[in-house]
């Protein structure tokens, strides 16, 4: 039914490791394959290509549904319909942040800074052109295909260079003077696939096992048992999404407690439960979160 397309490099693997713990697992004969299945009764094709191509594809109805960044879908300005966001990225769970960066010992502190004529090294050629208009620079952009941030100052004098950390552009002597756009991994699709009520139905229900997939990720579910007396100093320190379930034990001895709780808290969570009386804690994995 639907004609979906993953994005390869960077993003690669950490696609393909939400989409097996959202139960849509990718199968290909090897890591170069560009040709994949999934065994879903939604999924007719997939296809595995560069992140900068997807929003076109889909725009254009080879793909109903692909997976790709706001900062791709702004370059391109591709026609497509946002499903939803997936939060998530090569290293982090955290935005990308397209920037605008000089040399340590540049003369400028902010866009407005930079001087007619200024060479600007970017993947992002058409985003950066409207960027410095909107600031009214008349810069001279030149597309790079990679290490860009290595092109200063020879070759450019600013460049406009994606960033998860920071880490990359310190590295390289750089500082940021300016930030064009955050972007978040986005589920897209074609507006005329999505106009269309079955495929539209496929869809959400594909977003909905990404998101419930990557809400787990972090979350444990925590059970326990309290007695009747201590009830009530056990749901004082138990964090919930909404508030813990209570259930009463058989022959009314105390109850049974449950909810989720972030995984990074349980070391602290857990001997403080017990200190309030809490028994038989059980600490469980989650696989998918479904609001």
């Amino acid at each position: 039914m639907l004609r979906l397309v993953l994005p390869k490099g960077s993003l690669e693997r950490a696609t393909l490791d939400l989409f097996t713990a959202a139960d849509l697992a990718v199968l290909r004969g090897s890591d170069v394959d560009y040709r994949a299945d999934i065994d879903d009764p939604r999924v007719e094709e997939v296809r595995i290509l560069r992140p900068q191509e997807i929003p076109v594809y889909v725009a254009e109805g080879i793909f109903d549904l692909g997976i790709t960044g706001r900062d791709w879908i702004e370059e391109t300005g591709a026609e497509v319909v946002s499903l939803g966001e997936l939060q998530y990225s090569k290293v982090t769970n955290h935005p990308i942040r397209v920037v605008l960066a000089v040399a340590q010992d540049a003369p400028w502190n902010s866009v407005g800074d930079l001087p007619d004529g200024v060479r600007v090294s970017t993947e992002y050629p058409a985003l950066t052109s409207r960027f410095l208009s909107e600031h009214g620079v008349k810069a001279d952009v030149r597309l790079s295909h990679g290490a860009t941030e290595a092109k200063i100052p020879e070759i450019a004098d600013a460049v406009v260079e994606i960033t998860e950390t920071g880490r990359a552009i310190r590295a390289a002597g750089l500082r940021v003077v300016a930030m064009i756009l955050e972007s978040y991994t986005e589920l897209v699709a074609n507006p005329s696939a999505a106009a269309d009520p079955v495929k539209a139905h496929a869809m959400g229900q594909i977003l909905t096992l990404l998101q419930g997939a990557l809400q787990a990720r972090g979350n444990v579910l925590v059970k326990l048992n309290v007695a009747r007396a201590d009830l009530e100093r056990v749901i004082d320190v138990l964090p919930s999404m909404r508030s813990p379930t209570v259930a009463e034990l058989f022959g009314g001895s105390g109850y049974a407690l449950e909810t989720v709780v972030p995984k990074s808290t349980i070391n602290v969570l857990i001997p403080e439960l017990k200190d309030r009386g809490a028994t038989d804690i059980l600490e469980i994995p989650l696989l998918k979160i479904v609001r």
